[in-house]
């Protein structure tokens, strides 16, 4: 299975376990990695990662021979660019105290635990009797895309919910097994996303077990006050950056509104001044540009992006005189070239607004731009992804470890598949999103196999870590687990 060279991150190779404990270590001391700015030794607020170099990003490919240049292959090849380090914000870790609480203020049992419903009792009392299956259900997790594989826009995919189902408890031991939900969406805050994606799916998305492309970005909220986010429907961005703890936001239609003649060819509503937040751009600086979600209007932030990558330490009206010690960083959610919709063939994604950007910059500029990008398949996202896995196992099953067998399910090899093969986890591919292939991926093979959907990858996991006997649906509320259920559990002690 391929895997993260300790070449392509610049470190010496180390055990696996040392490993893990460096995933949670503040300032990772990576060698070459340079520290974002404003990072603070001994803080514990985030996680510093390595960024990655990935040569599926290498955009070449899609780009005029202009903007490519000998001495900066190696470079380009990369999604990051070389010693960027990405930080990521520590998951808030649930006390094994959590559940001994007041079920309501009426509660009659102060101090005790609440009284848990019939079907709770009885599935515990057949996981007391099922130890070793339990063991192995604990020990096993799911990190799931969700445009492709669970649903198309806001149509649901209907084995996704049968799946979802049989993970909550909908199975013979009446147990959770751990799952979350890994996605290059993004574009909204992070709890409308789950109830709308609880309501699609019928059944519960919580907060928690919730990443998107841009959610490890709210650990950059440390390092930078006044930042320019892009993309995403209206404001709903801002309002991402907002509830991350960013200081002072500032989105392309504050500077449309304070000066027009920036993007000649945009067309400004009445309504759209009435909402922006105008103010002299040309006395501020912007510190970091974050893009956030897909551009709505390709023109107009292109503009504004590469008028503050060419300006002196990010302010408008100036032009640097030092193109790269002058420029100010420039952060991507995500770098998919393509993502499923509700149209029949793959639309383009943010990848294609940053593979345009840098092209722009370089034929503007002769340098090549120096990026950095989250999501999949960064590791950044899969680190962040331990720490909330880790969380949730806390939260269901009251122990704080990361599941040895993790699948990742996902439709994208150029994402999911490939990011998951490089972290360690056993990958499953999925024919409802943008694999549409033959019986793999050619580039990117998933290394668990391929599934018509989302229900014969969870079943196929299951059966190899608790056998193929295991049974997708709890039996009946009213079985005795002692008794019933056709098997004699009295001479079990």
């Amino acid at each position: 299975m391929p895997a993260f060279e300790d070449s392509d991150l610049n470190v010496q190779a180390q055990p696996a376990q040392q490993q893990r404990s460096n995933s949670q270590a503040v300032g990772s001391s990576y060698g070459g990695s340079l520290p974002v700015p404003g990072m603070e030794p001994g803080t514990d607020r985030s996680v510093e990662v390595p960024a990655t170099r990935s040569s599926i990003a290498d955009p070449s490919p899609y780009m005029h021979q202009l903007s490519l240049s000998p001495s900066m292959k190696d470079r380009r090849g990369s999604r990051n660019s070389f010693g960027a380090s990405l930080p990521i914000p520590r998951s808030k870790r649930q006390s094994r105290l959590s559940s001994v609480h007041y079920p309501d203020a009426k509660s009659g049992r102060p101090g005790m635990p609440p009284i848990q419903p019939t079907r709770e009792i009885l599935a515990s009392q057949i996981q007391d009797l099922s130890g070793e299956k339990v063991k192995f259900a604990k020990n096993m997790a799911f990190a799931f895309d969700i445009d492709g594989v669970l649903v198309h826009g806001d149509r649901l995919i209907p084995e996704g919910k049968r799946a979802l189902e049989i993970l909550n408890g909908d199975n013979e031991l009446g147990i959770k097994i751990p799952h979350i939900f890994l996605t290059n969406g993004s574009g909204k805050r992070e709890v409308p996303r789950c109830e709308q994606l609880s309501k699609i799916l019928g059944n519960p998305v919580a907060l928690d077990q919730f990443i998107q492309s841009h959610t490890p970005m709210r650990a950059l909220s440390e390092y930078y006050s006044t930042v320019l986010v892009v993309g995403g429907e209206g404001y709903k961005c801002r309002e991402v950056a907002e509830e991350y703890g960013f200081k002072d936001i500032v989105v392309p239609n504050d500077i449309i509104a304070w000066d027009p003649t920036i993007a000649p060819f945009r067309v400004f509503t009445d309504e759209e001044r009435a909402t922006s937040r105008p103010r002299d751009f040309s006395k501020i600086n912007i510190d970091a540009i974050m893009v956030f979600s897909d551009s709505r209007d390709y023109a107009t932030d292109m503009q504004i992006i590469i008028d503050l990558l060419k300006s002196e330490n990010g302010r408008f009206g100036t032009v640097a005189k030092d193109p790269v010690s002058q420029r100010i960083p420039i952060y991507f959610s995500q770098g998919d070239l393509l993502c499923p919709s509700e149209h029949p063939y793959p639309r383009m994604s943010q990848g294609a607004f940053r593979i345009g950007l840098e092209a722009m910059y370089k034929a503007l500029t002769g340098v090549d731009l120096e990026r950095v990008v989250y999501g999949k398949p960064e590791l950044a996202t899969y680190k962040y992804a331990d720490e909330v896995m880790t969380s949730w196992m806390e939260q269901i099953h009251g122990e704080e470890k990361l599941p040895e067998n993790i699948y990742m399910v996902g439709d994208n090899p150029a994402s999911d598949i490939i990011g998951g093969n490089m972290y360690g986890w056993n990958t499953c591919l999925v024919r409802t999103g943008v694999f549409q292939g033959g019986d793999n991926d050619e580039n990117n093979p998933a290394s668990f196999g391929v599934f018509v959907n989302v229900l014969e990858a969870v079943k196929t996991a299951m059966r190899k870590e608790l056998g193929q006997d295991f049974k997708f649906e709890w039996s009946s509320d009213n079985v005795n687990p002692v008794l019933g259920g056709g098997q004699d559990y009295s001479a079990i002690e």
